[in-house]
């Protein structure tokens, strides 16, 4: 009896070691795909994710990691200084033409006045431009959001956090023949972690910017979730030729809608992610997006 009982036990904690190691290699998979960087080595079919995986995901130790935002204190401090942020801000005029590039710096620094050498003070150089984007691109929001909706109680959260997301699509609208370079550039593993970091503060304002006030475990799933859509819309939107970006557009209402009764089930959750990563996937490839 006792050999039997041990033999169970050994054979439920290799199951228990299974299925968390299941869960991490699925939650290295999402993040990766979020910036092209892409490894296919989730299995075929995702299991039910328990509250405590999810929890343990890197992805949700991001989110969670995430301040709330507060009326209470004062905002943070900018994320450039005087000088850098005077150089960012002429460079991105520049891509366009050079791209997120050493080259694009170089012109941003002698537009500022400064000599060409002053782009070096720039941290990570390229993708100092690139965050720069990321970051004005988001905090714009705010200003949209009380232009987007003057009534403060119509229309309802689903609807803002579309019309929010979609916003911030358009924000790479000047810049998206280069974006595909900047997705390569955000997916060295130097940069992920900031990354994705950048795109938890996003998920997170945009959820904030809508009027979502939940609490319960939903907070986590709902922006894990959002993250995961307005990535793959990003890189949809980037082989997108359709007037307006129509495709774009109905690409991101198919995926709102797919989780609009997902909540704070957490079982749910992982059940679409499985699926929408894999719809996405195939649609991406359709577009002729090498993933």
């Amino acid at each position: 009896m006792i050999g039997q009982d041990g033999k169970a036990s050994k054979t439920n904690r290799k199951r228990q070691h299974q299925k968390t190691t299941h869960f991490d290699e699925a939650g290295i998979f999402m993040k990766t795909n979020l910036y092209l960087a892409i490894s296919f080595n989730m299995s075929a079919s995702m299991r039910v994710l328990p509250r405590s995986a999810l929890r343990t995901s890197r992805l949700t130790q991001s989110l969670a990691r995430r301040p709330f935002h507060s009326y209470d204190h004062p905002p943070p401090p900018g994320a450039f200084g005087d000088a850098e942020k005077s150089i960012l801000a002429a460079a991105y005029k520049h891509v366009p033409e050079h791209g997120f590039s050493q080259k694009a710096l170089g012109c941003g620094a002698r537009d500022a006045g400064y000599l060409d050498i002053s782009a070096s003070v720039i941290p990570d150089g390229a993708f100092g431009l690139i965050r720069y984007h990321l970051i004005t691109q988001r905090e714009a929001l705010a200003t949209r959001s009380q232009e987007l909706f003057p009534d403060p109680n119509q229309p309802g959260v689903s609807a803002r956090v579309e019309a929010l997301t979609w916003e911030r699509l358009m924000g790479n609208k000047l810049v998206l023949d280069r974006w595909q370079e900047a997705l390569a550039v955000m997916a060295q593993p130097s940069y992920v972690p900031e990354s994705i970091k950048e795109l938890a503060k996003l998920s997170d304002e945009i959820w904030f910017l809508a009027g979502d006030k939940a609490v319960d475990p939903s907070w986590y799933t709902k922006r894990a979730t959002l993250s995961m859509i307005y990535s793959t819309s990003e890189l949809f939107m980037t082989n997108d030729r359709s007037p307006d970006f129509f495709e774009t557009r109905q690409f991101l209402q198919r995926r709102l809608g797919e989780v609009k009764s997902v909540g704070g089930m957490v079982g749910s959750f992982g059940q679409w992610a499985g699926y929408t990563l894999s719809a996405g996937v195939n649609i991406l490839r359709s577009k002729g997006v090498r993933v």
